[in-house]
């Protein structure tokens, strides 16, 4: 991997992902096959953060009274989205890690100075101990997701061991988590070309919040 994005760890590009993707990027694509399809990809996400966890020795008995040394998760786990659509990662989550704990953060970007403000915060009371999933589809300036990363920091979240999963991310995001945040791990599916003026992600998605809750 190029050393600019050392810090992103991308699905890897089977032929069923490049078919995944070209489905949610169509912008014909009904709302219902792209929620189905952006969970599918959002599942493999998960899977891959999960991968990413530290384990440990867990020594048990199989039911042929066999001693079988396997291995578990070795700390706790939980999922914190960016609202509103991180939300939309938060099912994958759950399918992947019954009963795991959530947390919120609503960042809103002011239309008039385009910079992020924070709206609203909930976090689980032990969060500082905890390894933490972060969740939003697309990573584009960084200018939210850094902020929900400070907020994190500011609660006793250590720096490694946040893990940041997008759907799509952009070279202008990565650089700012690599300047800033050299020890979290950016899990995504497809690194895009650029931002177009509008900040949007290209080729992207277009609006991955209004195609995913949009009736």
């Amino acid at each position: 991997m190029d050393k600019e994005y050392d810090n992103v760890i991308r699905l890897r590009e089977t032929n069923q992902l490049k078919c995944l993707y070209t489905i949610i990027r169509n912008k014909n694509t009904p709302r219902e096959d792209f929620v189905f399809y952006s969970d599918r990809i959002i599942r493999l996400l998960v899977e891959e953060g999960l991968n990413q966890l530290p384990i440990e020795s867990n020594i048990i008995e199989t039911p042929l009274n066999v001693t079988y040394e396997g291995s578990k998760f070795k700390g706790k786990i939980c999922g914190v989205s960016i609202i509103r659509a991180g939300e939309s990662m938060e099912q994958g989550l759950r399918d992947c890690c019954r009963s795991v704990r959530l947390g919120k953060i609503l960042i809103q970007r002011d239309e008039e100075t385009a910079t992020p403000k924070l709206f609203y915060v909930k976090l689980p009371s032990d969060i500082s101990e905890r390894y933490v999933l972060l969740l939003d589809p697309l990573l584009a300036t960084g200018g939210s997701a850094a902020m929900a990363v400070n907020v994190l920091l500011e609660n006793g979240v250590k720096e490694d061991k946040i893990i940041f999963l997008n759907v799509l991310a952009s070279p202008e995001g990565i650089k700012v988590f690599k300047d800033n945040y050299p020890k979290i791990r950016i899990i995504t599916g497809m690194v895009d070309e650029c931002l177009n003026d509008q900040k949007y992600v290209v080729p992207g998605v277009g609006d991955f919040g209004d195609r995913y809750y949009s009736i």
